[in-house]
């Protein structure tokens, strides 16, 4: 049985693979795949990739495009989630700051450099014309546990996190939620490293197909939100407001798309270059 292994962020975005996996779909097909959870998020799954610690990865659509520039031998093969992030700017429940404007020049905590919390605070500031020189600190925190320490004692002001992932949090009075910053792109992809696409393409297209099939009618599995809600710890209709603004891919990347992330990234400075859409992408 072929061993393959992938990697992604243990949040409700990637249900669909539990599922798959618990109803051994892939074992079917003769694919032993092994799930890691990546609590350090995009930063932490690019090292992994890098380091062949992983064969794929369900990773953020601006930190794989940074990283693949910079090097990652992997390309995407597919788009995972194609409505945009909403990520949720978040200061101690106690915090002096009460607006997103409040926070310019503070300390934003990040999981790492090249992260997709490090990314967005770039983004975020250039929405509101802050300036990327002086207005942007950075404080690294490795994960959502991490961040919570951090601002509770006082070595970060903000921290940018998927908005319904860190909800239970403000609800239990530890964060205080100040405003959004929703990516201008899909928000989720899925990457392959080069070397495991070149010996496995057919195990790579299988495992696709399954996964496809089962985010193509997610949102119709019976008691889905119920199911999310009791698993990730959160409120029913906090699922459902999530279910109803999330939807799934089950095809690649458009070429528009990956122009635009490339000339934000470009224009932010986290980038150097732009390259071809064919450097970014391997379709199965």
């Amino acid at each position: 049985m072929k061993k393959v292994s992938i990697g992604g962020v243990p949040e409700h975005f990637n249900l669909a693979w539990y599922l798959t996996l618990k109803n051994g779909e892939y074992k079917d097909e003769g694919i032993n795949l092994r799930w890691h959870d990546y609590f350090g998020g995009t930063g932490a799954m690019n090292k992994a990739l890098r380091n062949g610690d992983i064969d794929m990865a369900v990773i953020l659509t601006e930190g794989i495009v940074k990283d693949i520039i910079e090097g990652n031998p992997s390309k995407i093969v597919q788009t995972f989630v194609s409505s945009p992030l909403i990520w949720g700017i978040h200061v101690a429940a106690n915090s002096k700051f009460e607006t997103i404007q409040d926070l310019r020049g503070t300390r934003a905590a990040i999981s790492r450099y090249g992260s997709g919390s490090h990314l967005m605070a770039y983004i975020n500031a250039k929405n509101h014309n802050w300036n990327l020189d002086t207005d942007l600190k950075f404080e690294v925190i490795q994960n959502l546990d991490g961040a919570i320490r951090a601002l509770t004692e006082n070595r970060a002001d903000y921290f940018m996190w998927e908005r319904f992932t860190t909800k239970p949090i403000v609800d239990d009075g530890i964060f205080k939620h100040v405003g959004n910053c929703p990516t201008p792109w899909p928000c989720f992809v899925i990457v392959a490293r080069d070397e495991f696409i070149k010996s496995n393409e057919d195990d790579l297209k299988t495992i696709l197909d399954i996964i496809n099939k089962t985010t193509k009618d997610f949102k119709a599995i019976p008691n889905i939100d119920s199911t999310i809600a009791k698993r990730y710890e959160q409120e029913l209709e906090d699922v459902r407001k999530w279910l109803a603004l999330t939807e799934w891919s089950q095809s690649q990347i458009e070429e528009s798309t990956l122009q635009m992330v490339q000339k934000e990234l470009f224009e932010l400075n986290i980038i150097s270059k732009k390259v071809d859409y064919n450097s970014l992408i391997h379709n199965v």
